[in-house]
């Protein structure tokens, strides 16, 4: 199990977008998927049957998707990089990515590569097409504008320092800054690499009068082992940011982040629907996850 995951927010369009984004790109499939029984219908909203929560994975890098319905839309402050060896394969991810979408940077040559593009799909889904090597096929990238702009370097090193304790392979790699007649700060950060617990990340500043930044449709789900882990990362990146409910939070940049552990997967998935919506219950009920309330729901008789 991937131990950061992309988790995606969706307005009752998860399964559509997971069959698209698995048909297009290569070695994609999709995983596990929980859908809304009578219970689950009731208290969300959506309709009986639909997809509640759903695994994919599209070239080694795992997904999740939500259906949440209209109160988070995601943005361009988190999108996915997609490295290219071909022109065939740029090109056809390009005219199926942007169709129905929109573009905010042309799809052409650029100094830094021969072929280069980024839009938002038709589910709002961003992304950036770069044709040439990269060490992940797929990497989650973090732009901070609007009053998080020029703290990209700042919040690599703190995530990094996060995860560490918990993995050999967190660190920040190479940082590049924007050469002067840029129009912004010569020391604020072009292009960054970091890795998280083995995952590969990218970050960049802009302070350009952007009209969005980071938002609950766009979320990182940490798996967890033990309570231990949770309570490690919920009490590091709530420092200076919020808590909210069901394991969800904002750090002090206001990325959202899910503290999770594995276990919750297992409970709410029994067999048993009873068993399962008492945990849920629980569930709700929480903002930091605890796993023995969780458990004493489930064993209830």
């Amino acid at each position: 199990m991937q131990s950061i995951t992309p988790f995606l927010w969706f307005n009752d369009n998860a399964e559509d977008a997971m069959n698209f984004y698995t048909s297009i790109f290569q070695n994609s499939q999709i995983g596990n998927v929980s859908r809304y029984d009578e219970a689950g219908a009731k208290a969300s909203g959506r309709p009986v049957g639909s997809v509640m929560v759903g695994s994919f994975q599209l070239e080694g890098q795992e997904f999740t998707a939500l259906n949440g319905g209209p109160v988070f839309t995601p943005t361009p402050a988190v999108s996915f990089f997609v490295s290219c060896t071909t022109v065939e394969e740029i090109d056809a991810l390009w005219n199926k990515l942007s169709d129905g979408g929109n573009i905010l940077m042309e799809f052409q040559k650029y100094s830094f590569s021969e072929k280069y593009g980024w839009c938002n799909d038709k589910f709002g889904v961003s992304w950036q097409l770069y044709m040439g090597d990269s060490a992940q096929k797929i990497t989650p990238f973090l732009m901070f504008v609007g009053a998080n702009a020029g703290k990209a370097e700042e919040a690599m090193k703190f995530y990094a320092s996060v995860f560490t304790p918990h993995s050999g392979q967190s660190s920040v790699g190479k940082v590049s800054y924007y050469p002067a007649g840029m129009g912004e700060p010569e020391t604020s950060v072009v292009h960054g690499d970091f890795m998280l617990n083995g995952q590969h990340l990218m970050a960049m500043d802009s302070s350009g009068p952007h009209a969005f930044t980071f938002t609950e449709a766009n979320s990182f789900l940490v798996n967890c082992e033990n309570q231990e882990e949770v309570d490690y990362f919920w009490s590091k990146l709530t420092e200076g940011g919020s808590e909210s409910q069901c394991g969800w939070l904002k750090d002090k940049y206001g990325l959202s982040w899910q503290i999770v552990p594995t276990v919750l997967g297992k409970l709410l998935s029994d067999p048993d629907p009873v068993k399962s919506q008492r945990v849920m219950q629980a569930m709700l009920q929480m903002h930091k996850i605890d796993i023995t309330t969780l458990q004493i729901a489930y064993k209830k008789e």
